[in-house]
This record gives C-alpha cells, structure tokens and sequence, in this order.
C-alpha cells in the first residue's frame, strides 16, 4: 500500500512520542494512512528473531519507519523486504548506536554498558535519566521529558534489557547500502544519543539518498516539532510521487 507509512517507536517509551507526529502527518495528508507498531516483547535479543516478528505482522509494500531503534529495525526490514517496501525513512537513529571499526560519531561502547547495568539494576531509575537525556537540547527540555515519561509503558526489566542487547548489536550500514528503495534520514542537531556528526558520515556511505539536520533539536524532536518533522516528511512522500 504506497498510502501506507507504518512507524516503529524507539527504545523504551513506548509509541506515545510518535502520536503527535502521526497526526500532523495525517493532518497534511487526509489518504495517507499512518500506523504506529509498537516493539515487540522477545525474549531475546536477536536481531534475526526480531525481523522475523516484525516481518510477519506489519503488511508488504508499505512505507517503513521509524523513531531511534526503531528506525533501526526499518532500515533492516526495508532490506530484508526489498521491492515489498516502498521507501525507508528514519528519525534520529544511527547506522550503529555505539561506536565501531570506521563508525567514530556514535555512543562510546564503555558508556553504552554502563548504561545497560543501569538498567538490569534499576530500570525505573534509567528510563527516567533516558527521557532527559532524550531531550537534551530541547528548547524547553523538562516539559519534553515529562511527557517522554509520563508516556512510557510500563514493560519488564527484561525487555527493556533485549531491547538494550539488541540496540548494541544493530549495524545498519550494510542494510542502507542493500535497499534500493527511497530513503529520507532526519538527524538533530543537539541529539545526546546520536551526534549530528552522523548525518554526514551516512551521506558519505549513501551519497544518492536524502539526509537532513534540524537545528536546535534534541533527541525527541518529534515529540518537540511534530508539525516541522511532518512537513519534512509529506515533501520527501511527494518528491518520490506518493502525494
């Protein structure tokens, strides 16, 4: 369904940041259908298994994307769907959220694991340092964060901790590369996780795809400028004739 945009949302806060995104896109597009996919509940943390699950519940031939670890797994599912997806577009996430090889602008591995014994040791206290860190840069980042917060579903200690161990060991540079379809990736310019410096890395592996920054903006910045990052998105649709 060339109509159809179906959204993955990130590590941890559930789709809550994502609906006001959804909206404005609905809003620009009254025959666009916008459907957020929460993550699935694995119990574990291989990527294979994820994109397997993914890969039999979200329909063919629908655009994918996706929020942080979620426009991860897009990236991964556009290629391992090929011509069954009509274009790939992700907000915020990294070819590889830590550091690795010829990856530098990316998270320091030894913080990532620190980061992920925090959470084994106590969640509650790491995705309320999460949600801040996710508004990092925001122009009103308390107001962001209280809303990242009081969003987040209330999942096990374990699936937070797969969905962790699966953040680690995503790649998806190989996947980019492997997917001919059309691609629109959105960075931020304050983002705490991903450095804005990635923008210009993936535009170096994939110099025939569409990358941009938004200034200013942290992590969140669906959650903080749902209306811009729509308008972004609906002139990428149009450019690619899904209007």
């Amino acid at each position: 369904m060339r109509d159809q945009l179906i959204l993955l949302p990130g590590w941890g806060l559930g789709i809550s940041p994502l609906e006001p995104l959804a909206a404005a896109l609905r809003g620009l597009d009254e025959h666009l259908r916008v459907e957020i996919e929460p993550l699935p509940e694995l119990d574990s943390s291989d990527p294979k298994e994820w994109l397997e699950e993914l890969d039999s519940l979200l329909p063919d031939n629908a655009w994918l994307g996706g929020w942080s670890l979620g426009g991860m797994l897009a990236a991964e599912l556009a290629a391992r769907r090929g011509e069954r997806c009509c274009g790939l577009l992700t907000l915020a996430s990294n070819a590889s959220f830590v550091t690795r090889g010829a990856w530098p602008n990316a998270m320091a591995l030894g913080d990532f694991e620190a980061f992920l014994t925090g959470c084994i040791d106590n969640p509650d206290a790491t995705l309320k340092r999460f949600s801040l860190l996710c508004a990092q840069g925001a122009e009103d980042p308390r107001a962001i964060s209280r809303l990242l917060k009081a969003g987040a579903p209330h999942g096990s200690t374990n699936a937070l901790v797969h969905g962790l161990q699966l953040l680690e060991q995503l790649d998806t540079r190989s996947a980019l590369q492997t997917f001919r379809g059309p691609q629109l990736h959105l960075f931020a310019g304050h983002d705490a996780f991903v450095p804005a410096e990635a923008a210009s890395d993936l535009l170096a592996l994939l110099p025939d795809v569409e990358v941009g920054v938004i200034e200013q903006a942290s992590h969140a910045f669906l959650l903080e400028n749902p209306h811009g990052v729509a308008a972004a998105i609906q002139a990428f649709l149009h450019e690619c004739g899904d209007d």
